[in-house]
């Protein structure tokens, strides 16, 4: 019988999954600039990344939006009652079916008309280009599948509390491809980026699938019977708002791979890079503190609790606020030191390292937005209205399409940035104002007061990296890793230093509480639930 866990042993799994994370976002980090480094802003990587997007479309589909939505609570709720665990792994079995079905059904069909695909979502490429990315994105289309059957299996590791290795396994994805950057290219050419991408995948389903084998689970092959499965049917049901969501996302990153597609070569690459780098603060605070409150968030709402789903909102929402303000604005500083340290090595040469930091500056405008509008997404959930976040996503979605055709003439790959960030904003503002209707008062009064405390003190703290950064560069000659990292990082601990003091003597609310979630152990406080989502989400390009 699955025994309950206790609230320490849960606060211990969230700092697993949350350092797991951190890992993971720094090996993408190392991934990124051996990319950089081998290939540089160039066709192989904008083949490479034009070629991850239609594999990516189907994996996320068929796959992440069933598992969030929908698979987990309900194998959950069967393999915690004794009477229903054979049911549970019934379910597990009819859903591996189910995945491997329709994966290797959309895969072979996208593989074959795979030519006019990628004449859509890279229209600007050369024939050649076309060809390249083509034989691409077949060899990739071997990563859903795997992708699928460790999605899977994830799922059953989280609803048993084997966090540990459902954390480890997207560190192996990673692994792999790393291995394709700096082994199989030595020997099969840029090709060997495929490859790696597949060896990434199979590494992860591979750990995940023996420890559930471990714990219980006998596959069963009955395709027909999985669909009588009522717990399938219920699963299915679940997961259509969230696929939808999904696809709006889904749809924003191909969009941008047809504008970039049609763009100097290497502009897809440079966007890519510089969208990886932003999201760092993006999922490891505004993602994973948004998933936390959701339960609470989700449980006011069923009781009528308004007051309590207000309070839960007001604090999650100025705590996501005082991690994502002050880091976006350092980035925007030490955004030259930052990709020069990530990315700036072998043919990625100065040319792509201006575009590229100058690209991440425009991102990080919006970094508090998007992590923004994950926590108020949630909330609609919460109050089971899955229209308005989709509605709204449609809306700015035209919004950012219309932005990059009025921008990208004369700004190039920096209009999707600025249309990026704009729509972002955008979308937040949306979601703020309809949610704002639903109550007399979202604590307006502390959230706004809290934004410009912080927002004071990062300027502040911004202008103390400022000054550092420049007293190193008339010190120093930087002109080696070594002493980029100097110039990157003593000015960013002099900035957090000043942020610190500056928290202090403005007594901000959300650093005390900060400084009282360490002393117990970090994040003890928003270990309700630990972000089991996106793990794999931010991880894929």
């Amino acid at each position: 019988m699955l025994k309950s866990t206790p609230m320490e042993s849960v606060s211990a799994a969230a700092l697993v999954i949350t350092l797991a994370g951190i890992v993971s976002n720094v090996m993408g980090l190392f991934r990124d600039r051996f990319l950089a480094s081998t290939f540089g802003a160039g066709d192989t990587l904008d083949i490479y990344y034009a070629a991850f997007r239609i594999p990516d479309l189907i994996y996320n589909l068929l796959i992440l939006g069933a598992l969030s939505a929908a698979f987990i609570p309900v194998f959950t709720g069967l393999i915690t009652n004794k009477e229903k665990q054979d049911e549970a792994w019934e379910l597990a079995s009819d859903m591996m079916n189910l995945a491997i079905s329709f994966i290797v059904i959309f895969s072979v069909i996208f593989a074959i008309f795979a030519p006019w695909l990628m004449k859509l979502i890279a229209p600007g490429f050369s024939a050649e280009k076309i060809g390249t990315a083509v034989i691409f994105t077949r060899i990739m289309f071997l990563s859903p599948l795997f992708l699928g059957i460790s999605g899977v299996m994830g799922g059953v590791l989280t609803s048993m509390k084997h966090f540990f290795v459902f954390s480890v396994a997207p560190l192996l994805y990673n692994a792999g491809i790393i291995f394709g950057i700096l082994v199989l290219t030595k020997s099969m050419g840029p090709i060997g980026l495929a490859w790696g991408v597949v060896l990434g995948a199979f590494l992860h389903m591979t750990l995940q699938y023996a420890v559930v084998r471990n714990l219980g689970y006998r596959h069963r092959w009955t395709f027909l019977a999985s669909l009588k499965n009522k717990n399938i049917k219920v699963v299915l049901k679940l997961m259509f708002p969230r696929m939808a969501g999904i696809a709006i996302n889904q749809m924003n990153l191909i969009i941008s791979s047809i504008f970039a597609s049609t763009l100097a070569a290497g502009s897809l690459a440079v966007f890519t890079f510089s969208q990886n780098l932003q999201s760092v603060p993006f999922t490891v605070f505004g993602i994973s503190f948004a998933i936390a409150a959701f339960p609470a968030l989700s449980a006011y709402a069923a009781q009528g609790e308004k007051q309590k789903f207000v309070k839960v909102f007001s604090e999650t929402f100025r705590q996501i606020m005082f991690f994502v303000i002050p880091l976006s604005i350092f980035i925007i500083v030490l955004r030259a030191q930052l990709v020069r340290a990530v990315l700036g090595a072998g043919e990625f040469d100065w040319n792509d390292t201006v575009l590229t930091f100058q690209c991440l500056g425009y991102f990080s405008i919006s970094i508090f937005a998007q992590s923004a509008v994950q926590l108020l997404a949630r909330s609609f959930y919460a109050l089971k209205d899955t229209k308005t976040p989709f509605y709204v996503a449609i809306a700015t979605e035209a919004i950012n399409i219309g932005l990059i055709m009025l921008l990208i003439g004369k700004f190039q790959v920096l209009g999707l940035a600025i249309a990026f960030s704009v729509a972002s904003i955008v979308q937040m503002l949306l979601l703020l104002f309809v949610l704002r209707t639903r109550f007399d008062d979202l604590d307006d009064k502390n959230i706004i007061e809290s934004i410009v405390k912080i927002s004071v003190a990062s300027l502040l703290a911004s202008v103390a990296i400022q000054v550092s950064k420049s007293q190193i560069g008339e010190a120093i000659e930087i002109d080696t890793f070594v002493k980029i990292m100097i110039q990157l990082v003593i000015p960013a601990l002099v900035g957090l230093g000043v942020f610190a003091l500056l928290c202090e003597l403005f007594k901000i609310n959300e650093f005390i509480v900060f400084k009282q979630a360490i002393s117990k152990k970090l994040f003890k406080k928003y270990a309700m639930q630990t972000a089991i989502e996106n793990t794999d989400e931010v991880n894929r390009v």
